[in-house]
């Protein structure tokens, strides 16, 4: 289980820096990919505390997808 937050942790990491370097899109999918994988090592948690997060994840996932390509 630390294994996969540390890793969670490691992608939301990069996700803001690839946001912030102009790539949205991949920053996006970084940020949302970490978010769930942070989502899903808590499942000892109440279910709200799981599924929201995983819900937002997910939302944010699909709108990166959704995003233009900026050129």
């Amino acid at each position: 289980m630390r294994v996969i937050s540390y890793s969670a942790y490691g992608l939301v990491a990069a996700g803001v820096v690839a946001g912030a370097l102009g790539l949205v899109r991949t920053g996006s999918l970084l940020i949302a990919v970490g978010t769930g994988l942070f989502a899903i090592s808590q499942r000892g948690q109440r279910k709200i505390e799981l599924y929201l997060p995983l819900t937002i994840s997910i939302s944010l996932f699909v709108l990166a997808l959704a995003l233009p390509r900026g050129r």
